[in-house]
């Protein structure tokens, strides 16, 4: 016989499942009762709630399945700001990193039994930081490194992960190599072979899952990405990969997990709940297409979504094709800050398992420490990446900041279209387009990028470019100029007066296109390289007709006239749906990295003047008249 645990040891014991209790109840985010249960006493829980069955069971013949969710978590593993080289911090308290997340899923795994939980991921995991990126270009994984990713996740041991559309950003070797690196597999039933359309990575997977007095549960898990990798991605997919749209590719695998013996279908899909895309009709298929998901396609239970960045408690989708069922979604937001929890409450009944309840709710990672495990795995090529991004390339003679360049012109932009622009000049040059004005595009992705006075490190200078895209020069008329500064000029909102206002009562103005805010990312900036494009931004006329006083060289622009204009890929390929682009003749596709340009410029050149760069070429006005916003230089320059 077995000795019985003395009663110290069930002190301990039910202390700490009193302790994990207490933190999973505080980490808890909304959903029905999310931390109700957890603050129960160990031995009233353990009665009402034994592991793998639902609260106040059913009987015999029931089960709860939690399937625990991540996304986008884009190369965060420690709760590290690589540009700040510091703790990471943001005005909402919040806190990043897949260890932060391993600490949460530990806890769930021992509240609910691991042998109950499925842990998946929505994808966008190998893009997004300076780790990511030095263990993709620096010290690449396919020179013999290993991901710290892979490193973290397999540690976390996730059943699967979808591909996000930022997994194809380096190439598709290094995919590969990632995914051979991964010890779960990488979902993507809508990527599929340029040439014969069959899947390139696995579509789904199916879990079996034990239950008391009854057979088990059989899970099919499906992996879905936005089929925007083809506009995105263009220059590492063309030719060899096609992506298919979300609910057609879900309409043929769904049906095939339901013929092979599958009771519950969960689908982790990139791709955002709120239907839209930022590229317009540029494909046949939409960007964020989760929600006609849960609504057009039969048997579906829950769907882990990604892509959109939204914290995303719980959604219960009303299917269009299952009177009365609905479908269970949730978002966990980005970066590790959050980790879905879905609670599927099955019943055996006829013979197969029923969800007879779908529920969801967030833990928040700022309320654990991190996971001490998977900190160690990723310590050394922290360091590492630490000393890169502090390693000073240059210096810089007068600080330069982008907090206020979405809405007045700064040095800080500047930077950037003059280091493109020139980086296409010099391309073009012995080309039939070199006596052609050479114009650049910038957008201000991160408003609290700063190049300080003084020493610049590779961090300072990569702050102010976060994306990892890659520069061409495409050719212009004067009439497409103007066309393409009237459709950034959509991102303001239109006013009256000439304030002052606060700047978020004149930016990020709702898109009728979308029904969301237009981000910063898709508002864009136009500067030219030898002589100034300068124009006037009228906010208080119709979109369309805002762009006035348009010059080049002190001469207003010929419609007619021919421009080079340096621009990314992202753009050029039909990101944000800005007309003229994708049509227009390209000159220059070198694949050169943006960040890595401005990186290289700096290294080059040893010492950055903004006075050498920096023209003041466009301001917001009200009928003619300049716009005062809060924040903004009184005739000076960030």
């Amino acid at each position: 016989m077995s000795t019985p645990p003395s009663p110290s040891a069930v002190a301990r014991l039910a202390q700490q499942e009193r302790s994990r209790r207490e933190m999973l109840a505080m980490a808890a985010i909304g959903g029905a009762g999310a931390g109700a249960a957890l603050l129960a006493a160990p031995g009233v829980a353990h009665a009402a709630q034994e592991k793998g069955m639902p609260p106040r069971g059913r009987g015999p013949a029931a089960y709860r399945l939690t399937v625990l969710g991540t996304t986008d978590s884009h190369g965060n593993v420690l709760d590290w700001d690589y540009f700040k080289d510091a703790v990471y911090a943001d005005s909402a308290g919040n806190d990043v990193g897949l260890a932060k997340i391993a600490t949460l899923v530990k806890a769930m795994r021992e509240e609910r039994g691991a042998e109950n939980t499925l842990v998946l991921d929505a994808g966008d995991i190998i893009q997004g930081t300076p780790l990511a990126y030095y263990y993709a270009k620096v010290d690449p994984i396919t020179g013999g490194s290993v991901h710290p990713m892979a490193k973290a996740m397999n540690a976390i041991g996730y059943d699967a992960a979808a591909l996000g559309n930022h997994e194809f950003n380096y190439g598709i070797d290094t995919l590969r190599k990632f995914e051979s690196q991964c010890s779960f597999p990488l979902l993507s039933a809508n990527t599929v072979d340029w040439n014969t359309g069959a899947p390139a990575f696995r579509p789904y997977i199916i879990r079996e899952f034990g239950a008391k007095n009854a057979r088990s549960v059989k899970v099919g898990v499906l992996g879905l990405v936005t089929p925007g990798v083809a506009i995105w991605d263009k220059a590492n997919v063309d030719g060899q990969l096609k992506f298919p749209g979300v609910v057609e590719q879900a309409k043929v695998y769904v049906p095939r997990l339901k013929a092979a013996g599958c009771d519950i279908v969960v689908v982790s899909c990139h791709s955002g709940p709120i239907p839209g895309s930022s590229y317009g009709d540029a494909l046949p298929f939409p960007e964020n297409a989760s929600r006609q998901l849960a609504e057009e396609v039969a048997d579906v239970d829950a769907i882990l979504v990604g892509h959109a960045h939204l914290e995303v408690v719980e959604q219960l989708v009303d299917s269009k094709v299952t009177p009365g069922k609905q479908v269970l979604m949730t978002e966990p937001l980005k970066w590790g800050m959050r980790l879905s929890v879905m609670d599927l409450d099955l019943a055996f009944e006829r013979g197969s398992w029923k969800v007879t309840a779908a529920h969801a709710h967030l833990l928040n990672s700022n309320t654990v420490p991190a996971d001490p495990e998977v900190a160690a795995l990723v310590r050394d090529d922290h360091a590492v990446v630490r000393t890169y991004v502090n390693s000073v390339i240059g210096t810089c003679t007068l600080a330069m900041s982008a907090e206020t360049s979405r809405f007045e012109d700064t040095a800080a932009m500047d930077f950037i279209n003059h280091v493109q622009a020139d980086a296409v000049r010099t391309a073009i040059t012995g080309t039939p387009d070199e006596a052609l004005p050479v114009l650049s595009i910038a957008a201000p992705f991160n408003r609290d990028a700063s190049i300080p006075a003084g020493n610049v490190t590779v961090r300072d200078v990569a702050g102010m470019y976060i994306y990892d895209n890659t520069l061409l020069g495409i050719r212009f008329t004067g009439a497409q100029v103007k066309d393409y500064l009237e459709f950034s000029a959509a991102y303001f909102k239109t006013v009256t007066g000439t304030g002052p206002y606060a700047p978020d009562d004149v930016t990020n103005a709702v898109s009728p296109a979308t029904n969301t805010e237009i981000p910063d990312y898709n508002y864009d900036i136009m500067g030219g390289l030898d002589a100034s494009l300068a124009y006037d931004i009228d906010i208080a006329k119709p979109v369309g007709q805002r762009i006035t006083n348009l010059t080049y060289d002190g001469e207003a622009v010929d419609p007619a006239a021919q421009f080079v204009v340096a621009i990314n890929n992202y753009r050029q390929s039909g990101g944000g749906g800005f007309p003229g682009v994708k049509a227009a003749p390209v000159v220059y596709n070198a694949q050169r990295e943006i960040r890595q340009l401005l990186i290289d410029w700096v290294t080059d050149q040893g010492v950055i003047d903004p006075t050498t760069f920096t023209t003041f070429d466009w301001e917001l006005v009200a009928n003619g008249q300049p716009v005062t916003v809060e924040g903004a230089a009184e005739g000076g320059r960030h």
